[in-house]
């Protein structure tokens, strides 16, 4: 793992999560198999192993470049810009 220019820009503290869930699969009745949380806003989403990618959506039509794991006990994040975990 190596760092990125995108972590040093990341609001410190981290922002709060703004659900415990990824609210846009409740909204379509699917559910997410494995939460992320993004490092910019707080957004979570589900990952991309979810038939909606919500976090990854969530970076392409925001352009928050860092998220992390939203899953107890796991605690690497990934840089979608760089494509790597940070």
């Amino acid at each position: 793992m190596s760092e990125c220019t995108h972590v040093a820009e990341l609001p410190r503290p981290e922002p709060a999560p703004q659900s415990s869930t990824c609210l846009e699969c409740l909204a379509v009745g699917s559910h997410p198999v494995q939460l992320r949380l993004c490092l910019v806003c707080g957004h979570v989403g589900c990952c991309d192993s979810s038939p909606f990618r919500h976090a990854t959506r969530h970076f392409e039509e925001t352009g928050h470049p860092v998220m992390r794991t939203f899953e107890p006990g796991d605690s690497w994040r990934w840089c979608f810009t760089d494509q790597k975990l940070v």
